[in-house]
């Protein structure tokens, strides 16, 4: 093979993606059909999947200055399809009760994963703030997608004003690690950079980023908007931001951090586990008060993403493979959790089931649905025999094997909280009262194959949870070439 092709090998994920964006456009101008456009971003994206297992052949490869393809951006890239692959098919059925145009939204959220695919194989800030944007753009008009109500409106109008005061923060700080590197390429920062790690203009750089970052990752003190982005938006959007979204931009920072010499500064990594203490306690604290399902589960993944956090204060390549492990168990997690709101959801018109009343008895009426959710509530909580206890226990593992036993105590603190109010949703789901609000799924071929994902789902949060051999094994061969 040249050159040529073994590059466009190694972007084939990105390229299909980029070729079903323009078939859906096509489809849209020829003739409206929804299972059509959906039908068509399913199969993109199966086919972007099923192309990693060719560019496997050629990897590592650097593509242009700008990409890194090794086993590593595989590995994320992956989760990000399979995600992507689970909002279509809740999108699917979701949308199929919107007054409104709908084949439009996949073209959104196909733009949104080819920017997530990006971001993960970044080398250089030029295509770390593409990626970003590209990720982020469209998530904007997912987000206010069902605009004719105006909490969805409100969330999309809050997130792109508060996300480009996130990007600004972003540019800023590449211009002083540009200014104090004379190099965009991370490796370029490890090779000028090396000996003046303390270098004000870099510290300074650094921490502009990571504000912008934490934005993105819903970190405490930048995490006001998670909980009323999460109610107003759809339900499948919820799901691609509490997971695709999450996953491209932790795994650009882990890289970054993996890479770059501000990684071996105390200073800087005191204040990155800070905000990891606070994300944790903030996120389930605050959780505690809650009476909406989303705004439950946006405090629970501030709650989450402060544990993973963990993994960069500690570095390594056990870091690598416990962000690998974390990130795959908490998006098949968080994809159920999410999946059974929008399937309650979606026979409805106007705002989502979110009160906590609308799922009182849910196992009387639809018990698989129930059943879902009571095992995804017990993962996110890291119970014995679910996917959610393997991650935890990798993330706690890391943080004893590196001495930080602060963040070991939150780490257990924000468990035995966030434990109280998963337990709490799930009694709810089993109460029947009497003359309560309540929703219900109904039947139909797209809630039929969205519950069929949820099962699955649920089967393979169980199956890892028992035998997780197969999972640690593919995130352990990915795990040094992150580094």
């Amino acid at each position: 093979m040249t050159d040529f092709s073994t590059q466009m090998l190694a972007l084939a994920p990105l390229l299909i993606l980029c070729a079903t964006v323009v078939g859906v456009m096509l489809s849209i101008a020829v003739h409206r059909h929804h299972f059509t456009a959906a039908t068509m971003t399913v199969v993109g994206l199966n086919a972007a999947l099923l192309s990693l297992l060719g560019v496997l052949q050629v990897t590592p490869i650097q593509v242009t200055p700008l990409f890194i393809i090794d086993d590593y951006s595989l590995l994320f890239g992956a989760i990000v399809l399979v995600a992507s692959l689970a909002c279509t098919t809740l999108a699917h059925a979701y949308l199929d009760t919107l007054p409104d145009r709908r084949e439009e939204f996949y073209i959104l959220l196909l733009c949104s994963a080819g920017g997530a695919l990006a971001l993960i194989a970044s080398r250089h800030f030029a295509s770390l703030f593409i990626g970003l944007e590209l990720l982020s753009v469209p998530l904007y008009g997912m987000v206010a997608y069902a605009y004719r109500d105006r909490i969805s409106l409100e969330a999309g109008l809050k997130y792109m004003v508060l996300s480009g005061a996130a990007s600004a923060f972003l540019l800023f700080g590449m211009a002083l690690l540009y200014a104090a590197s004379g190099s965009l390429e991370y490796a370029g920062l490890v090779d000028t950079l090396a000996g003046d790690a303390a270098s004000p203009w870099l510290l300074v750089g650094v921490g502009m980023m990571v504000v912008a970052l934490a934005f993105k990752l819903s970190l405490v003190p930048f995490h006001i908007w998670t909980p009323d982005v999460y109610e107003g938006a759809p339900g499948p959007v919820s799901a691609f931001l509490a997971t695709v979204s999450k996953v491209a931009v932790f795994a650009l920072l882990l890289r970054f951090f993996t890479l770059a010499p501000p990684a071996a500064n105390g200073w800087l990594l005191t204040l990155m586990g800070v905000i990891a203490m606070a994300s944790m306690l903030v996120g389930n604290l605050l959780a505690l008060r809650q009476r909406n399902v989303k705004r439950l589960l946006g405090y629970s993944s501030i709650a989450h993403l402060g544990y993973l956090m963990t993994a960069i204060v500690a570095g390594g390549s056990f870091g690598i493979e416990t962000v690998g492990i974390y990130l795959a168990t908490y998006v098949a997690t968080t994809l159920g959790a999410f999946g059974v709101v929008t399937l309650v959801s979606s026979p409805y018109s106007g705002t989502d089931a979110g009160a906590l009343h609308h799922y009182r008895g849910l196992f009387w009426r639809r018990p698989y649905l129930a059943t879902v959710f009571t095992i995804m509530m017990l993962s996110l909580a890291g119970i014995p025999m679910t996917a959610g206890f393997l991650g935890k226990f990798y993330v706690i593992a890391i943080a004893v094997q590196s001495g930080l036993w602060w963040l070991v105590g939150g780490i257990v603190l924000g468990s035995a909280i966030g434990l109280y109010y998963y337990l709490r949703m799930m009694v709810i789901l089993f109460l029947d009262e009497p003359g309560e609000s309540r929703r219900d799924a109904v039947s139909g071929w797209g809630q039929q194959s969205g519950g069929i994902m949820v099962l699955l789902l649920a089967l393979a949060v169980i199956f890892f949870g028992i035998y997780p051999q197969p999972l640690i094994s593919l995130v352990c061969a990915a795990g040094m070439a992150g580094g």
